[in-house]
């Protein structure tokens, strides 16, 4: 039984903390430090580490692409795909809200002089057709011109609509524009919609995946799409700093995962739907179901620090950036999701 921080108390040192700021906060398991340690190597510069090249292959042959690219982290991997499909004054169209236009330090537009064009994301993270039809700019040399159409899933932790998703593509498509997909959770995706992880990646040139986020890898991501992108974005990655030696250490890790740590992403799901639960429950919170493993809060009355800070006390970790957010893992049982609502009800008890 894990020895949790007790209410009323906060100050007591050595207790479990339930680290919910995140997915990226697991630690490998006991089997992934093995899997490491028993990785053959080789200079993946060179093209000669073998376990990164086998993983490469499974990952391209798991989403139905044709190669595949290890990358450092999902930024890097995301601005590999955008530099390998975009030059200098090209445009890509991308959500408002989207990681890669408001979470990657502007790098498509700092590094590669490539324009975005932010959309608005509607609630279940999609951009209307007629916006995107909108804003693809016509051959002129007023415009940028227009070259992607950039999308994300899972958004927020919920799962865009199969028939959304065929649509952009194919709006995207037939005005001559190629189509990429942010899929860091793609696999958290395919779990809840039982559909296979090719499937959601399928209507794609390019699909950007994250180990070290669900599936719980320390480092590492991948983009998958054709031999020649993935040729121009092998280019790019040594560019921006992104060609790693002896990295089959960390392709061990993520192969462990997509062997063990898929199908138990349910898990994490369902504990987010008791923890959703239970903090709708409470007064004053209004919770957006979720789809996945990340909830989403709101607190009235600007209450949202005060309960971060409570929450923080009795070993609960949350962020608060736009309002509550919860992510359920790898390192999160039951037992921790019981114990965040029971410290969530003793902040309004006292309130």
């Amino acid at each position: 039984m894990t020895d949790y921080a007790p209410l009323p108390s906060s100050a007591q040192t050595g207790l479990a903390v339930v680290d919910l700021r995140s997915d990226t906060v697991t630690q490998p398991t006991a089997a992934m430090r093995e899997a490491i340690a028993r990785a053959v190597v080789g200079d993946d510069v060179f093209g000669d580490d073998p376990t990164v090249n086998a993983l490469q292959e499974r990952v391209a042959a798991l989403l139905g692409k044709e190669a595949a690219l290890f990358m450092a982290s999902g930024t890097q991997s995301n601005l590999c795909g955008l530099l390998a499909h975009c030059g200098r004054g090209d445009e890509y169209i991308v959500g408002q809200l989207a990681h890669t236009y408001r979470y990657e330090g502007g790098g498509a537009a700092v590094l590669g002089s490539i324009q975005p064009q932010p959309l608005p994301n509607q609630p279940d993270g999609t951009i209307k057709l007629d916006d995107i039809a909108g804003a693809i700019k016509p051959d002129d040399p007023h415009f940028a011109r227009t070259r992607l159409l950039a999308l994300e899933n899972t958004w927020s932790g919920q799962v865009l609509p199969a028939s959304y998703v065929a649509e952009a593509c194919a709006l995207a498509h037939s005005r001559g524009l190629a189509t990429h997909l942010d899929g860091a959770r793609l696999f958290n995706a395919a779990v809840a919609s039982g559909r296979p992880a090719a499937e959601l990646a399928r209507d794609f040139d390019s699909v950007s995946i994250c180990f070290s986020k669900g599936l719980g890898a320390p480092i590492g991501s991948m983009l998958v799409g054709s031999r020649e992108l993935i040729q121009r974005a092998l280019r790019v990655r040594k560019m921006v700093g992104g060609g790693l030696r002896q990295v089959g250490l960390l392709a061990a890790a993520a192969d462990h995962a997509l062997t063990h740590h898929v199908d138990r992403l349910a898990d994490d799901h369902r504990l987010a739907r008791r923890l959703a639960e239970g903090l709708a429950a409470l007064p004053g919170v209004t919770v957006t179901p979720p789809q996945t493993n990340i909830v989403f809060a709101q607190v009235s009355d600007g209450r949202t620090p005060a309960l971060l800070a409570h929450l923080k006390a009795h070993g609960v970790l949350a962020t608060g950036l736009i309002g509550l957010r919860f992510v359920t893992h790898l390192d999160v049982d039951a037992e921790g999701i019981e114990h965040a609502i029971a410290v969530a009800a003793d902040f309004f008890n006292k309130s």
